[in-house]
C-alpha cells in the first residue's frame, strides 16, 4: 500500500501526523510525505520521504498536489484538517482520502477553512486525536471519526542536566509555542514564576533567549527542549493553548495554565477550562498577580487536587485511544471506507 501524508509546513501541523506515517512505515507500507521544505528534515530522519509539490512552501493548493497525484498513485491521501487543497486534489484524482486532526475541531474564523463545511470533499472520515470527552459536540454527533491516540512528537534537543532528579521543588514548564510567543510576555511570564518555589523550564521559541534579561539559577531557558520527554515530568505546563502543547501536558495528566494568544488556542481554554482541567487567562487578564495566583492553585503541595484529577482522568481516556500501530494496520480498510 502507498500512503501520501500532507501537511501545512510547521510544526504545529506536521508533528500531529507524524506518529501515524511513522507507523504507516512500520506496517510496511510506502510512504510519502508532501510538505514544505520547513518540515523536510524531521521528515527524512524518519524515512517518510518529504517532497515540496508544486510551488507550495506553506500552503499546498489542489493544483500544486495534483501533478503528484499522478506521479505517485498512491492508494490513500491523509491530509490535515489544514489543508483543503490536498483533499479537493485527492478527489478529483479518485483516490481515497481521509482529514487527519492537529487537535480539537478548530471554530470558525481563525484563518483556516472548516473541513466540516468543504462542498467538494464533505463526509470524508477524520482521524481524531483529541479526546472525545473534551471534543467539540457538534463534530462528535455529525462527523465520522476514526479515534487515533496522540502521540507526543518534538525533535531532539536537550534537557538541562538536571531534569528528572530527585528535587525538593516542584517543575513548572513554560512554553508560548512557536508562533505566538512575545518578549514581553515571556518577561512578564518568567517574573511571576520565579517568586514561586519552583524550578522553571522556559522554552523561548521564536523569541531570542538573550531578549529575556537576567534569570534567577531556578529558571532555565532554553530556545528549545524536547517537549515529548519533558511534560511527563513536570508538575504545572503554562502556555499559549497550542494544539501539540495542549494535547501533550493532557496525555501526561499535568494540569495547565493557558495564556491564549490566537489561532484555535481561545477554544481549547474555553474546552479546559470548563471540563476542569486547566484554568485559563485571556489576554485582558493577564498580568504577574493573575499568573502567579492561578499557578499557586495548580501547584501540587497546595492541595487544590481538582484539576490534577481531571487531568489524570483524561491522560487515561487518551491512553485507551487506538495507538498508532494500530490504527496503521487498518489503513487499508480506511481507505475502502473513504473511496
Amino acid at each position: 500500500m502507498r500512503v501520501l501524508f500532507a501537511s501545512l509546513a510547521s510544526v504545529g501541523h506536521t508533528y500531529p501526523l507524524i506518529p501515524l506515517a511513522i507507523a504507516a512505515r512500520d506496517a510496511g507500507y510506502e510512504v510519502h510525505f508532501a510538505a514544505g521544505s520547513a518540515v523536510h528534515e524531521p521528515l527524512a530522519a524518519h524515512g517518510l520521504r518529504p517532497f515540496r509539490p508544486g510551488d507550495a512552501f506553506y500552503e499546498v493548493y489542489a493544483e500544486d498536489l495534483e501533478p503528484e497525484l499522478a506521479r505517485l498513485r498512491p492508494d490513500l491521501v491523509v491530509h490535515e484538517w489544514g489543508l483543503p487543497g490536498a483533499a479537493v486534489a485527492a478527489q478529483r484524482a479518485g483516490i481515497p482520502g481521509i482529514w487527519h486532526g492537529f487537535g480539537r475541531m478548530f471554530p470558525d474564523g481563525i484563518g483556516l477553512e472548516l473541513p466540516t463545511r468543504n462542498a467538494e470533499v464533505v463526509g470524508r472520515p477524520h482521524l481524531d486525536i483529541w479526546p472525545p470527552s473534551l471534543q467539540d459536540r457538534n463534530f462528535l454527533a455529525t462527523e465520522r471519526r476514526i479515534e487515533l491516540r496522540p502521540v507526543p512528537f518534538s525533535t531532539p534537543a536537550p534537557l538541562p542536566e538536571w531534569v528528572g532528579r530527585p528535587a525538593s521543588r516542584p517543575l513548572i514548564y513554560l512554553t508560548l509555542g512557536t508562533a505566538f510567543g512575545t518578549p514581553e510576555l515571556l518577561r512578564t511570564a518568567i517574573a511571576t514564576l520565579a517568586t514561586l518555589d519552583a524550578q522553571v523550564v522556559v522554552a523561548a521559541g521564536r523569541v531570542a533567549p538573550e531578549q529575556l534579561g537576567e534569570l534567577p539559577d531556578h529558571v532555565t531557558v532554553q530556545s528549545w527542549v524536547s517537549q515529548a520527554e519533558l511534560l511527563p515530568l513536570v508538575d504545572v505546563v503554562v502556555h499559549h493553548g497550542g494544539s501539540g502543547t495542549t494535547l501533550g501536558a493532557l496525555a501526561a495528566g499535568v494540569p495547565q495554565l493557558l495564556l491564549p494568544q490566537g489561532a484555535d488556542q481561545f477554544a481549547n481554554a474555553e474546552a479546559l477550562a470548563a471540563a476542569g482541567v486547566g484554568l485559563r487567562l485571556l489576554p485582558g487578564e493577564v498580568d504577574a498577580g493573575a499568573i502567579a495566583e492561578q499557578v499557586h492553585r495548580l501547584l501540587p503541595q497546595h492541595g487544590n487536587a481538582e484539576q490534577r484529577d481531571a487531568a489524570r482522568a483524561v491522560a487515561e481516556e487518551i491512553a485507551a485511544m487506538p495507538a498508532p500501530a494500530a490504527v496503521a494496520q487498518r489503513l487499508p480498510e480506511y481507505a475502502a471506507m473513504a473511496a
